[in-house]
C-alpha cells in the first residue's frame, strides 16, 4: 500500500504541474485487514514492536485525505488476473469484471 500511495502522490503532483486539479480522495483497496487496521488506527502503533517509516507515511496520507483505504476480499482481487494461475471459474469471473466477453474477437 505504501508503494501505491507513493505513486499516487507522484501522479497527483504531476497532474497539478500540468494544471489539472484533483481534490477527491483516492480509494485504495487491500486484502489484508491487519495492514488496514495498522494504517488507520494509531493505537495499534503502540502495540507493535517497531514501526517502519512507511507505515507513518501511509497513515499521514490517510489523515491528509490523499487516500482512503477499503477492504477487498482476496477472491475479488483483480490483480490476481495478471499475477496468478487461476481456475476456470475465477478466470471467467475476472474476464467479466474487466468487460472482456470474447477473448478471440477481432479488434
Amino acid at each position: 500500500m505504501v508503494a501505491v500511495t507513493c505513486e499516487l502522490k507522484w501522479l497527483k503532483g504531476l497532474l497539478q504541474s500540468l494544471g489539472i486539479s484533483h481534490t477527491r480522495t483516492i480509494q485504495v483497496y487491500c486484502d489484508s485487514q491487519s495492514a488496514l487496521h495498522l494504517a488507520q488506527n494509531h493505537v495499534f502503533h503502540e502495540r507493535t514492536k517497531h514501526i517502519e517509516i512507511d507505515h507513518h507515511f501511509l497513515r499521514d496520507s490517510i489523515l491528509d485525505g490523499l487516500i482512503a483505504t477499503s477492504h477487498v476480499y482476496t477472491c475479488e482481487q483483480l490483480v490476481d488476473f495478471f499475477t496468478k494461475v487461476l481456475g476456470k471459474h475465477q478466470f471467467e469471473y475476472f474476464l467479466h469484471k474487466l468487460d472482456i466477453y470474447d477473448l478471440h474477437a477481432p479488434i
